[in-house]
């Protein structure tokens, strides 16, 4: 296992940050970390990089204790955290020279990371004159530069534009390919785009671990349907796999069903055997973000 957490507990005064979480993370996986504000998934990244001590629990990358071998954790691990903590006055290779001899890593590597990250043709500036866009792309440089097994993102797409966006998606993806990586959002579609798995956290709790794509196969959908006239729910509800009806207004009704085959032909065909007309039938599919919601409100 590339992380691994066992019955975390971190408690500030007297909130509780996160209270006996537990999950494993295999090599070569990309991890979306989820949940709101305060939920406690900072807490949890701090202390997979040794910044934080738990109060209880044991948490190990790479085979290496976050507190007995904390020192090999953090050769074991590339971070960028929420806010990137950048020297704006030096030049982008003068700040990777910084950091190399910080890490002891030969200097050779530094072009090698400026054009995995798509640096190059910004590496002659300072970097207090590059997007923000450009900028996270020198963070991730600087965590790639001792090629580390296991990279931690904290929010690494805050506040970028939506070309910034697209480009920063793609690169993870990219890295994704041979590193492990935790990467925590608050970005639904980012989860879904780069990641293979989602890990939800809420209120210190974990709610919810499921590779994303079964959480594809498990979706409920909800058919919306509106007919010529008012129908009992109770007749609504015989068809197969209905979990719940609802009355939305008028003649307008939403029709939950515990699959993810289309069950739109089976709608139309009901409502032809017992006579309904239908004035319009859509599908709502359950995603990410509606999970999201009902785990976490």
């Amino acid at each position: 296992m590339s992380i691994t957490v066992q019955n975390i507990t971190k408690t500030f005064g007297s909130q509780k940050a996160l209270n006996n979480v537990s999950f494993t993370i295999n090599k070569g996986e990309v991890v979306g970390f989820l949940g709101p504000n305060g939920a406690g998934k900072s807490t949890m990244m701090r202390i997979l990089t040794t910044y934080y001590k738990a109060d209880n629990g044991e948490a190990a990358v790479n085979g290496f204790d976050v507190l007995s071998a904390a020192k090999d954790v953090q050769k074991s691990i590339g971070y960028l955290p929420e806010h990137n903590p950048l020297y704006l006055e030096m030049y982008v290779k003068e700040y990777l020279a910084f950091n190399a001899d910080v890490y002891k890593v030969d200097k050779s590597k530094i072009n090698e990371v400026i054009e995995q990250t798509g640096l190059t043709p910004e590496a002659h500036k300072k970097i207090g004159q590059l997007s923000k866009g450009y900028r996270q792309r020198v963070g991730l440089a600087a965590a790639l530069l001792h090629d580390p097994e296991v990279l931690i993102l904290d929010e690494p797409t805050t506040g970028l534009d939506p070309n910034q966006l697209i480009e920063i998606r793609k690169l993870i993806r990219e890295i994704g390919k041979q590193k492990t990586i935790l990467l925590s959002t608050h970005i639904m579609k980012e989860v879904e785009a780069v990641c293979d798995r989602v890990i939800i956290i809420n209120k210190g709790e974990l709610v919810a671990d499921k590779k994303l794509e079964e959480l594809r196969e498990e979706e409920e959908q909800i058919i919306e349907v509106e007919f010529d006239y008012r129908v009992e729910e109770q007749l609504l509800q015989q068809m197969p796999n209905v979990s719940k009806v609802k009355n939305t207004g008028g003649f307008v009704y939403e029709i939950t069903f515990t699959t993810s085959k289309d069950m739109r032909p089976v709608v139309f065909d009901f409502a032809h055997d017992n006579k309904l007309k239908t004035l319009q039938l859509s599908r709502k599919n359950k995603n990410l973000e509606s999970l999201f919601t009902e785990l976490t409100s």
